[in-house]
């Protein structure tokens, strides 16, 4: 019998996801509730030794009764081997050829429920059924037959799940060790309305099905028959049907779930949804009582640029801002150094935990659009490090290649590569940091540049690529492929350019300025600034130190 190895396992045997609590954070975004018409998930894959870059599994075809090793998505461990289909489809990151999207977010949830002897972990589950899987309803039933022939090996999860038509929260969780298959819900969002998820299960009451009917397309709910009773033979739950919360069961909320994951949730809303104010108390873990709704309706309809905005946010506008407060430094830094919980003489803090972070390997936004071909339709939006000093470049999802800067074996974790989209982000956003506030309005400044260039270049290249179709559809993806990857490429270049830029500028806390060379003149020295810190943080130095600084007699030098 041939056996073929699950080639996932070469991206992430040397990604080591250690300590992926708090980890990801995801959006859904209906048809009716965007600009185009298009459905949008997004995903930031957050993790201090995740490395970003680009995954690609080639359509393929197998022999009958061909065999599957799988791996763990988080560390590479094998897990067992499955029955391989006789044909799988492109996948280009989180979405394949279909123009099917899938993001996750752990939440954990009881951890007694983990089943370590399963083959399938939420990783593997994700790319698996992208490769065999062309609705997201055909997601949904891929996915929860994997496991319950298979086995779950992970915690509880949060799945989001899309096409061009429509987009789906799934949250998950095994039985327990030894005991084969999840319990799960899953639900479809309605039309015009958006939803999220960030690391705690949101899905509360619903309501309960028969049957699982996956050709149904009036069945807006799908669940695990035992759902329910499975709970009550647990002891988590002794109440009436139709009172059964699955996340209230499955992964009760406490402060760290409120103030760490739903505040993400309440931070995205809070962007394009008015009225969310009332759910501040809740996002701060102060009223868990005042649950959020697992969905909201947005002001307006969202584009994409404005789905991207909202994977960049450290709360800005709410009390939770982090610029606010000490931690931000002298030039209002965005980010705070882990661990996420500090003591000072025996009494325990905290760092506030924003979609925003450092730590994100990779993160984007999918487009899935119905009036085109899948071929022209699917575009992820892809980048990497940090959200808010990232580009998200457009990927066709029929490519047949990835931009060598983004793509497999370009560095590592542990790795520098001068040609690596990761490093290359890294480098200016770490730059950054020592000096915020001054550097990243010109990060934004060319941020701006690629990314409001690519959304208005994407129409003519959707144009000239449905004429190419018309007559020759595999050379439209071959002009979508180069495409593609010329535009992943040349977002390296230009950022690579831009650290240049900032560290000879920026260089030692200085802020300098090229001269003109005066005439008949070899050199002549940059005009240089030396702007100090801002008035506060001088008080708060007076304040620490008192008079300790203070000049006395003569100034000096």
């Amino acid at each position: 019998m041939k056996k073929t190895i699950l080639t996932i396992t070469l991206t992430f045997l040397s990604v080591l996801l250690i300590n992926t609590s708090f980890a990801c954070t995801n959006f859904l975004i209906t048809k009716g509730a965007s600009a185009d018409g298009s459905t949008m998930i997004t995903y930031a894959a957050d993790a201090h030794v995740l490395y970003g870059e680009l995954y690609h599994w080639p359509a393929a075809d197998y022999p009958k009764g061909s065999m599957l090793k799988v791996y763990e998505w988080d560390t590479g461990k094998y897990l067992g081997e499955i029955e391989q289909v006789e044909h799988t489809y492109n996948v280009i990151g989180n979405m394949n050829e279909f123009q099917v999207a899938i993001g996750e977010t752990t939440y954990t949830g009881r951890t007694e429920l983990r089943d370590t002897t399963g083959i399938i972990d939420y990783g593997s589950l994700i790319y698996i059924a992208l490769q065999r899987s062309r609705t997201a309803r055909e997601a949904i039933k891929t996915m929860t037959n994997l496991v319950k022939k298979y086995g779950y090996y992970s915690t509880g999860e949060s799945f989001s799940i899309s096409d061009p038509n429509e987009v789906w929260i799934m949250e998950l969780i095994g039985k327990g060790p030894g005991v084969t298959g999840a319990v799960w819900v899953a639900r479809q969002i309605p039309d015009g309305y958006i939803s999220g998820h960030a690391n705690h299960a949101r899905i509360t009451t619903f309501p309960f099905q028969k049957e699982n009917n996956f050709n149904d397309p009036n069945q807006t709910t799908y669940h695990s028959p035992d759902v329910i009773s499975f709970a009550r033979e647990m002891g988590y739950f002794d109440g009436k049907d139709k009172n059964f919360s699955f996340s209230d069961t499955y992964a009760p909320l406490d402060f760290g779930g409120a103030r760490f994951c739903e505040a993400r949730v309440y931070a995205g809303f809070n962007k394009v949804a008015s009225g969310m104010e009332k759910y501040e108390d809740y996002a701060m873990g102060e009223n868990l009582d005042n649950r959020m709704p697992l969905w909201v309706k947005p002001d307006k309809k969202l584009s994409v640029r404005d789905v991207m905005n909202m994977m960049r946010d450290y709360y800005q506008g709410t009390p939770m801002d982090m610029t606010k407060d000490v931690g931000a430094g002298p030039y209002g830094n965005i980010v705070r150094w882990r661990p996420l919980y500090w003591e000072v003489e025996g009494e325990t803090y905290f760092n506030e935990r924003a979609i925003s972070t450092q730590q994100t390997g990779f993160s984007f936004v999918t487009q899935s659009r119905s009036w085109l071909p899948d071929a022209i339709g699917g575009i992820i939006w892809f980048g990497v490090d940090d959200t808010y000093s990232t580009v998200y470049v457009p990927m066709y999802t029929s490519m047949t290649r990835v931009p060598e800067s983004y793509a497999h074996g370009n560095g590592s974790i542990m790795e520098f590569s001068e040609t690596s989209a990761f490093w290359a982000f890294n480098q200016v956003s770490n730059f950054a940091y020592t000096r915020y506030s001054y550097m990243i309005p010109e990060i934004q400044k060319v941020q701006d540049k690629l990314e409001l260039g690519f959304i208005e270049e994407v129409k003519g290249i959707d144009k000239a690529a449905q004429e190419i179709y018309k007559n020759d559809p595999e050379q439209a993806v071959r002009f979508l492929t180069d495409y593609s990857v010329a535009q992943g490429n040349k977002t390296v270049k230009c950022w690579k350019k831009l650290y240049r830029h900032l560290f000879t500028k920026y260089m030692d806390g200085n802020i300098k300025e090229a001269r003109p060379l005066p005439e008949g003149q070899y050199y002549t020295p940059p005009k240089v600034e030396q702007p100090g810190y801002s008035e506060e943080w001088y008080k708060l130095i007076i304040e620490e130190t008192g008079d300790k600084f203070k000049v006395k007699g003569e100034g000096g030098h």
